[in-house]
């Protein structure tokens, strides 16, 4: 029989921005090991980076989230239908993705970086004006976002603040599944209300196209519809939102990293991959099972058995030379899988890609003298959450 192993516990306070330990010491005895998990399975869990992107590019290893066997990171029963993208399989998951990618190209997201400046700057210019100390991550790190990803969906951030207190609740590992269940209640609520009042009055907006151009034709099905806009909403938002905070803390506590990238601009695209590397904030890993017999790293796994890939350790890899250092200008930092890999990789990476470039450069010039008002220990990381972050981040200037 199998070892197995405990799951490793979350990161921890002593070093908040690296995995935890027992990700590294399992990866250094096989980079596939089998582990127990809270609710009593034992999927293998992947640890090594080439072992992480020939698991995650194989269709032999199914995100049907479906499966029994599908490993559970949260307390409550997540409805197939609510996360639908991301928990299917190819030839549906490719059939929804083709409605989406048009928005989400190189040359369309390109296009968006005057808009995504002017709210940058906007932004900016209300923090300036109101002064020092300030919380950057709902001054800045949050509203950027959520008004970017309001503008493609056509929705206003007026009454965003729901939506996002709720999707933080569905995120707490602490929480209750009651707890759990009515935040995500609230959250399918909100944005079936949204999909309402689109299709009662469309606009030119991503949004408003699935509505008139897929729900007719029954491309998507309503609730199709809703499933794909809190999945748009939910990536286009939290994650970066969390990226952008904790980047800003992470440059501001290297400051030879962070004197590099102000003396030279060009570096910054390269440190943005650098620091999607170093944080990847999918702290627990993505959910796969195996349809067939699947060999990974030397390690048979059988037909029907859960798999977990793990994204910080795959990026802590020693693939990438001294992994565990900030090195803004490593050659092969786009080389990461914070973004996932194959046919699920994230669809709207370019899009994040661009936000944290240019909120990052706009906020080092704007203010250069940007310090934490407060000691890194007292910052309070969610290091409970399916995705990594920072509850506040008081500044100055």
């Amino acid at each position: 029989m199998d070892e197995i192993r405990d799951y490793p516990e979350l990161r921890a306070a002593a070093c908040p921005f690296s995995p935890p330990p027992g990700y590294e010491e399992l990866r250094e005895r096989s980079a596939v090991t089998r582990v127990r998990m809270w609710d009593g399975s034992t999927p293998f869990l992947v640890t090594g980076y080439h072992e992480a992107r020939a698991a995650l590019g194989d269709s032999r290893f199914s995100a049907d989230g479906t499966h029994k066997a599908m490993p559970r990171f949260v307390k409550f029963e997540v409805p197939a239908e609510v996360f639908n993208l991301g928990r299917m399989d190819d030839p549906e998951h490719a059939r929804i993705r083709r409605m989406l990618t048009a928005n989400f190209t190189i040359r369309r997201t390109e296009a968006m970086r005057p808009m995504i400046q002017g709210i940058v700057d906007g932004l900016l210019d209300r923090l300036i004006a109101q002064g020092p100390p300030a919380d950057l991550v709902a001054d800045f790190a949050f509203p950027l976002p959520s008004q970017v990803i309001g503008v493609m969906l056509g929705v206003s951030d007026a009454d965003f603040a729901e939506f996002q207190q709720a999707s933080q609740g569905v995120m707490d590992f602490t929480a209750s599944a009651e707890e759990m269940g009515a935040a995500l209640g609230v959250m399918v609520d909100y944005v079936s209300r949204m999909c309402a009042a689109k299709r009662a009055d469309p606009g030119d907006d991503l949004l408003s196209r699935l509505i008139v151009d897929q729900e007719p034709t029954g491309g998507l099905t309503q609730q199709q519809v809703v499933a794909t806009a809190l999945v748009l909403l939910l990536a286009g938002h939290e994650t970066t939102a969390n990226m952008i905070a904790l980047s800003t803390v992470l440059l501001l506590s290297h400051p030879d990293q962070l004197a590099r990238l102000r003396a030279d601009a060009g570096l910054m695209g390269n440190a943005v991959d650098e620091l999607l590397r170093y944080i990847t904030i999918v702290q627990e890993g993505t959910g796969r099972v195996a349809v067939e017999d699947v060999e990974v790293g030397g390690v048979l796994i059988p037909a029907g058995e859960g798999v977990i890939i793990n994204l910080p350790s795959a990026n802590r890899d020693p693939h990438f030379a001294d992994a565990h250092e900030l090195d803004l200008s490593r050659p092969n930092a786009r080389e990461h899988v914070a973004f996932g890999f194959g046919v699920h990789q994230c669809l709207g990476q370019t899009l994040a890609r661009v936000e944290l470039q240019i909120a990052l450069e706009t906020l080092l010039r704007r203010l250069p003298t940007l310090r934490l008002e407060v000691p890194l220990d007292d910052l309070a990381f969610l290091y409970e959450s399916m995705n990594f972050g920072v509850a506040r981040v008081p500044v100055a200037w």
